[in-house]
């Protein structure tokens, strides 16, 4: 197997990524260092582009003021159900 590596054009990005989250659009690329480096950076951002994106858009539209309490009585008991033996049948 041969490799083959070529210097890229300073300036000129090797890795470049445009995607959609609904009806917006990023544009992301790596703009230094090699080929890997350039990998991870535009990850990086784009996983940071991602959570803003969620942040942003996963918010409840019913925000309770107060938390909802259970309103059981038996809040500080817990239930334990017996253990039941099994029979075994003898073969003879």
């Amino acid at each position: 197997m041969e490799v083959q590596i070529q210097e890229s054009v300073v300036g000129r990005p090797q890795v470049k990524v445009q995607f959609q989250l609904g009806s917006e659009t990023y544009s992301v690329s790596g703009n230094k260092g090699i080929l890997s480096e350039q990998l991870v950076s535009v990850k990086e951002e784009s996983m940071a582009i991602l959570k803003d994106f969620i942040t942003k858009h996963n918010v409840p539209n019913d925000v309770p003021d107060e938390p909802v309490e259970d309103s059981s009585e038996d809040d500080g008991e817990i239930l334990e159900k017996p253990q039941v033996k099994s029979k075994k049948t003898k073969l003879t």
